[in-house]
């Protein structure tokens, strides 16, 4: 039980607070307004590079929780101007809720696992290696997803004439052109995101070293003042 309160209180330290806020809000920038970043047809998404960052940073919790808010975005997003997801939604609401959520958290939680386990061995590799998983996690899980409900959307899409765009979509598009954008994306802004993890720790780890060496002096002047 001690164990866990340290640990969470380690997660809601200042540091950490402040780079969840920064990181989140660029979450519901990228998500919202990312969209109009564009050559030709095809977006280009920068979203999950702070998810992965804050992944790396924060850990398991601070991915997680970066990446449920790109999740929650998703769907209300999607629901509101998506023609696909509002087809999904239709189709099958509480699929298409547990989809955008699950897919989201996990393109958090999984470069975290990955980071942690590699990092000892080589931080570049884990980076990288964290970096082209949320990609995948993000797009393989939303695909699975509709798979699963696919009975549902063909039944939607044959009523309108249209279930060749439901194959367009998440084989052309998602599998396709989106993935590999975002997957270029992640790998390409790895070696800075590599950086600023680098630089941070090292900051992180000169500070801590020096408050380790202020804090002998206090018990000697405490006993300079018992003495007089």
């Amino acid at each position: 039980m001690e164990v866990k309160f340290m640990e969470a209180k380690k997660f809601f330290s200042a540091k950490n607070i402040a780079y969840t806020a920064v990181l989140l809000a660029l979450v519901v920038v990228l998500q919202i307004w990312g969209g109009f970043i564009r050559i030709s047809d095809t977006s280009l998404s920068f979203v999950l590079v702070p998810i992965v960052l804050g992944a790396l940073l924060l850990g398991i919790g601070g991915g997680a929780l970066l990446g449920l808010s790109f999740g929650i975005i998703t769907l209300v997003q999607g629901i509101l101007v998506d023609p696909f997801t509002s087809t999904l939604f239709s189709a099958s609401p509480v699929m298409t809720v547990l989809i955008c959520l699950v897919k989201g958290t996990a393109a958090g939680v999984i470069p975290a696992v990955l980071y942690r386990l590699i990092k000892n061995k080589n931080q570049i590799v884990a980076v990288f290696i964290a970096a082209a998983s949320a990609p995948i996690a993000n797009t393989g899980i939303f695909i699975l997803g509709c798979l699963m409900i696919s009975g549902a959307i063909g039944a939607n899409f044959t009523a309108t004439g249209a279930m060749s765009e439901v194959v367009y979509f998440l084989f052309i598009l998602c599998a396709g052109t989106n993935f590999l954008v975002e997957f270029a994306i992640n790998l390409v802004l790895a070696p800075v995101i590599y950086r600023v993890v680098v630089i941070t720790e090292k900051y992180i780890l000169k500070k801590h070293a020096g408050k380790g060496k202020a804090e002998p002096a206090q018990p000697a002047a405490q006993s300079t003042e018992q003495d007089q």
